[in-house]
């Protein structure tokens, strides 16, 4: 294979907006000897009112040897909008990596060969151009005070609430691997300023590498059209929004989603409830419906039982977790390849996400073998958080929890029993979770153990206003057989 065959295609995305006095004197500075690296520059200009586009063509046409794209935005989609257009026109271009370079010069490209060698190398996914890397030198290269130090406080803020170590989150120079763009749902980023920290997140969440290189800090007569106090606000509202999508509340579409549902280990949740309840049942055959990547099927395993498992998607790792896997959707039933004879059929957080439970239930039960049981969990309804929310008129989905925006049924204690009496169940037991608090915190602080403890007594006070999940202990109803409350 030829050196170029092996050399990874490398694209410049120069995003501009009335950059008609500094574009052609930025492309100028990028160095002589890395144009020939260089397999396409992409000049995205967004709708400006100069002669910015005119400028760009001008520069590719006295430099041929550097295959220059020129595009105008009928409509101006905004910083993000623009990035987002151009992320698309490298990925159908089939480039390997992109850097975006500001049309207005401020970001030096005279440090292009740095910014692309560690993806080069294959060491990163993201290289960001930081100004604060070397003390002194955003101060020394005119950033102004009121920018120093905003910089400073948000990034503090950011990595604290991230728990990363990023010496700036704002720097706007960037260069990616295209692969890794394209596996982030930067489609869905706001189109404003604030759309580089919502990548920096997504990368952070999908655990890409991020490597930090200093560049040189210029301020000179650009006109600069962020608001500072609103990019703060939207910065700040972006970290927040991750952060409580993460934990269930909202369903921002730019977060990205987790497509294995979460083993939840902590004190008094749905799955150590079961695991507990397992405790009192003979070792045997269990299947395990909407087992997801099998973490829980992992644990029940660990503890002696043969396990199938169940679900619409076939997550990687899940046939590791389980001694059969079968793909089916609940919705069209159990398949009956899965078979019978289980000694307890498990649906953990399972028939809220289906139209018809009670057919669903009367399937669990026709598996089941001689004496067998059924174990399910689901959240009620009846919890303060979202009994708040309808009082409130604030109702909406979360991404997770009680209200979870893939819920298709809600539960109460009360209807709840009315679907087991309905599809011919007997209540041996009923249990109350408390609030995942783990999921805010794990730590063992003397704080999170006394919230723990008020919320379990609160729990044992009213559970139908406090229990955050049900799990119930049930079997096919018998003649004679007394339902226990």
């Amino acid at each position: 294979m030829s050196e170029t065959e092996h050399r990874p295609r490398i694209g410049i995305l120069v995003v501009t907006y009335n950059a008609a006095s500094t574009l052609q004197s930025t492309l100028d500075r990028i160095p002589v000897d890395f144009r020939h690296q260089i397999d396409e520059i992409l000049i995205s200009d967004d709708a400006s009112h100069d002669d910015t586009v005119e400028m760009g063509l001008a520069w590719r046409d006295a430099n041929e040897a550097v295959p220059t794209t020129v595009i105008r935005h009928i409509n101006n989609l905004g910083y993000g909008g623009n990035q987002k257009a151009g992320y698309q026109l490298a990925i159908e271009k089939g480039l390997d990596i992109i850097v975006l370079l500001h049309g207005d010069g401020q970001y030096a490209p005279e440090a292009l060969p740095e910014m692309v060698g560690p993806l080069i190398r294959g060491e990163a996914d993201a290289v960001f151009g930081s100004r604060m890397m070397v003390p002194g030198s955003a101060r020394a290269g005119g950033m102004p005070l009121y920018k120093f130090l905003g910089n400073k406080i948000l990034t503090g803020v950011e990595n604290r609430m991230l728990k990363s170590s990023l010496t700036e989150f704002h720097s706007g120079y960037r260069a990616y691997r295209v692969a890794a763009l394209a596996e982030l749902p930067i489609a869905n980023n706001t189109d404003e300023f604030d759309f580089d920290t919502q990548i920096i997140i997504q990368l952070l969440d999908a655990g890409k590498r991020i490597v930090e290189i200093p560049i040189p800090t210029y301020y000179g007569d650009e006109i600069c059209y962020v608001d500072g106090i609103k990019y703060a606000k939207d910065v700040l509202r972006d970290v927040a929004q991750y952060r409580l999508t993460k934990i269930g509340i909202g369903t921002h579409s730019w977060v990205p989603t987790d497509a294995e549902y979460d083993l939840k280990e902590g004190e008094g949740t749905s799955h150590t409830v079961i695991m507990d309840l397992l405790r009192g049942v003979p070792k045997g055959r269990v299947l395990d419906l909407g087992c997801s990547g099998g973490r829980l099927s992992e644990k029940i395993r660990a503890a002696g039982h043969h396990v199938t498992g169940l679900d619409g998607m076939d997550i990687p790792g899940v046939r590791d977790r389980v001694d059969q896997f079968f793909l089916g959707d609940l919705e069209a039933g159990i398949p009956a390849e899965v078979g019978s004879g289980f000694d307890v059929v498990i649906a953990a957080d399972v028939i809220e996400h289906v139209r018809n439970p009670t057919r669903l239930l009367r399937q669990m039960a026709d598996v089941l073998g001689p004496d067998g049981q059924l174990i399910i969990s689901t959240p009620n309804f009846g919890h303060w958080y979202s009994r708040g929310r309808v009082a409130l008129g604030a109702f909406d989905y979360d991404r997770r929890g009680i209200l979870d925006e893939t819920h298709l049924r809600f539960f109460s204690r009360r209807s709840l029993r009315r679907v087991f009496k309905t599809a011919g169940l007997d209540e041996l037991e009923l249990r109350y979770t408390g609030l995942p608090l783990d999921v805010l915190s794990r730590d063992d602080s003397w704080k999170s153990r006394t919230l723990r403890r008020f919320d379990r007594f609160l729990v044992r006070l009213r559970p139908t206003m406090f229990g955050y999940q049900f799990v119930a202990r049930l079997e096919p109803h018998h003649a004679g057989t007394v339902t226990h409350d």
